[in-house]
């Protein structure tokens, strides 16, 4: 394998780390989906990827592989992309349509009755969801005030210090945030409404079962990959266990600064 095609095949495998599974929110590639990445000289570009089980869902494999088709055809020296699906129950209609370029519905006719842009809005608000509780909880975690984290707009989230860890939540909410729609807020809900400072414990509550369910499905697909193909995936985050169901948030403080509080 020559030095360039090297180079081309890290550049693709950058580009489906991108991509991420619609229900785990988690990358393909460290989900350990992405089986073969090949070029050829002239930059045909072929991607085998499996999936945990024979009978995962055909609306959200269909969707893994158009974003993976997309991702790879947007780099400047892809001339021809493939993206193959191995061992599933609807293997042909998924690499045939990917191939032909169709939608899921047309994909699946008389069958599937959601677009890929109508299942991608489904599954992006539920990660929008998941990034939004881990974000709140973190601010929360390290004092910031809930009246005042509410009350910040999306410029005063960019702007507010954050340490390592509180910078990459934001960058990944800040991803997703548009989805919720325009309002100048921050933080709203998916549907776009306002979030009340009286009711904030009891609305991460209810978003967190959201995180909860992808971690526990994560942790389900990885161990039906492992146990399906003897190859543990890229990186195997630590289980949810029990407790997390139980997590409460700190107590809802009274309006004040966004400046965190003093901490013992």
């Amino acid at each position: 394998m020559t030095a360039l095609i090297q180079a081309r095949i890290d550049e693709v495998r950058a580009a489906l780390d991108q991509v991420t599974d619609p229900e785990l929110d988690e990358s393909v590639v460290e989900l350990g989906f992405v089986t073969a990445i090949d070029i050829t000289d002239d930059g045909a570009v072929a991607i085998g990827f499996r999936l945990p089980t024979y009978w995962c869902a055909a609306n959200f494999s269909y969707l893994m592989a158009a974003d993976m088709r997309d991702a790879a055809a947007a780099l400047p020296f892809v001339t021809k992309i493939s993206v193959t699906l191995d061992d599933h129950m609807f293997v042909d209609a998924i690499n045939d349509g990917i191939a032909a370029g169709h939608d899921f519905r047309d994909a699946f006719p008389g069958e599937a009755h959601a677009d890929l842009a109508g299942i991608r809005l489904h599954f992006g608000l539920k990660s929008f969801e998941r990034r939004q509780e881990a974000l709140l909880r973190h601010l929360l975690a390290q004092g910031y005030e809930p009246a005042a984290i509410l009350a910040l707009d999306a410029a005063g989230l960019q702007a507010l210090p954050l340490d390592e860890e509180g910078a990459i939540l934001r960058r990944r909410y800040m991803g997703r945030r548009a989805l919720a729609g325009p309002q100048m807020a921050a933080f709203v809900t998916s549907a776009g409404e306002p979030i009340l400072v009286e009711t904030l414990p009891v609305y991460l509550r209810h978003i967190r079962r959201v995180g909860l369910n992808a971690e526990f499905n994560g942790a389900l697909c990885r161990g039906l990959l492992v146990a399906r193909y003897g190859a543990a995936p890229t990186a195997l985050p630590a289980e949810p266990e029990l407790v997390d169901f139980l997590r409460l948030v700190p107590p809802v403080a009274g309006p004040g600064s966004v400046a965190p509080t003093a901490r013992r």
